[in-house]
C-alpha cells in the first residue's frame, strides 16, 4: 500500500535536497558535538574575547591546566582554534568568527 504525501513535489524535492545525508551529515554532528562540552564552550567564550595562553585561561576560568592543554590540542585538530607563538608563550585564539557566531546564536535562541 503507497502512502500518500500531503505535500508537493516541490517541497518534497526541496526537501530531499536540503536535509543532509551521508559525509555532510557525519560532519555536522561533528561540528556540532563540540558545543557539547561544559569545559570547551567556556574556553571558546573566553577566546571571543581575546587570545590567550594556557596559563591565563586556567586561571580566569579556574581549570586545571592539563585540562585546559587537553581541550586546547583538541579544538586545534578540529580546526576551531589557531596558535601564534609570542617567544616561549603560545597563544590561542580563534581560527575563525563563524564559532563565535555559533555561541551568540545559542544564547540568543535561549533568550538570554
Amino acid at each position: 500500500m503507497t502512502q500518500l504525501l500531503l505535500l508537493d513535489k516541490r517541497t518534497q524535492g526541496m526537501i530531499e535536497d536540503y536535509v543532509p545525508a551521508g559525509e555532510i551529515l557525519r560532519s555536522l554532528v561533528r561540528f556540532f558535538s563540540i558545543f557539547s562540552d561544559e569545559t570547551r564552550l567556556r574556553i571558546l567564550s573566553a577566546l571571543a574575547i581575546s587570545e590567550l595562553c594556557v596559563t591565563d585561561i586556567s586561571r580566569v576560568l579556574q581549570i586545571n591546566q592539563t585540562t585546559v592543554s587537553h581541550q586546547l590540542r583538541f579544538l586545534k585538530d578540529v580546526g576551531m582554534v589557531q596558535t601564534e607563538r609570542h617567544g616561549k608563550v603560545i597563544f590561542y585564539s580563534l581560527r575563525c568568527e563563524v564559532v563565535n557566531d555559533v555561541l551568540l546564536k545559542g544564547v540568543e535562541f535561549l533568550g538570554y
